[in-house]
């Protein structure tokens, strides 16, 4: 979320309406453009978009400097893609540095950048959309487990840091959600099967204590929620999204 240049008010539960002015990062400007195209501006807001390279932080802070120059941020959703599959054993050990810089390094120069603003504003949100491996670690993805785990790791220490400014830092873990990431999941695990992916989809569905897969718009209400004014008093903890399959509290 961002301010736009003006007065500062202090934001109190119940006083604006939800919505918020988007800056979105990548590396994909074709992909950003079409992702700014879609959001809400009904309200007044203003979107926006910087491409920037997570595989280089040093880009990356370049980019957020540019930002709180110009404005300041109330609310940081940081949202990497994750580390490709496979067995823990297997991997390479420039996989777990690549990883760890993408998500634990860059959410640290992100985070560094916006909070004195925050500070300032007398509100802060800082949101990372992890994974339920946090709880239970999945199968076959051994660098993602270990990184996503640091991340909520270093999100929890930072909650700690912040509360006295009422800034909060939270994690939300999605489960399966009706994305093109998930069908191609289901192509990839049924053609290494020689199965049909509806038969994939019937036996993760299988799984999943509501039946049903989520709806991302489902996952964007959690998130939305704990970036308002109403979850003021929560911070450092761990949300899953998933229809209940994470087996652990």
């Amino acid at each position: 979320m961002r301010r736009l240049p003006g007065p500062r008010p202090r934001l109190r539960p119940g006083t604006r309406p939800a919505g918020a002015s988007c800056i979105l990062l990548a590396r994909n400007e074709a992909q950003l453009q079409t992702a700014i195209a879609s959001l809400d501006a009904s309200q007044g807001q203003l979107h926006g978009y910087h491409t920037t390279d997570f595989g280089h932080p040093e880009k990356v802070q370049a980019t957020i400097r540019q930002i709180t120059d110009e404005r300041i941020v109330h609310i940081l959703v940081n949202n990497t893609g994750g580390p490709s599959g496979g067995p823990i054993l297997a991997a390479e050990g420039g996989a777990f540095v690549q990883a760890f810089q993408m998500h634990v390094v860059c959410n640290q120069l992100l985070a560094q950048a916006v909070v004195p603003g925050m500070k300032a504003d007398g509100y802060g949100r800082i949101i990372q959309i992890i994974s339920t491996s946090v709880k239970t670690p999945l199968r076959n993805l051994g660098v993602s487990n270990t990184i996503r785990a640091a991340v909520a790791n270093w999100a929890k220490t930072l909650a700690g840091e912040l509360a006295p400014w009422g800034i909060t830092v939270n994690n939300v873990l999605p489960g399966s959600m009706t994305t093109d990431r998930l069908r191609s999941l289901f192509r990839a695990n049924a053609e290494s099967r020689g199965v049909s992916e509806e038969t994939v989809s019937e036996e993760w569905r299988a799984e999943i204590p509501m039946q049903r897969f989520g709806d991302p718009a489902e996952f964007g209400a959690a998130v939305a929620f704990l970036a308002s004014p109403a979850a003021a008093y929560i911070t450092g903890i761990n949300l899953p999204v998933d229809g209940g399959k994470t087996p652990s509290l």
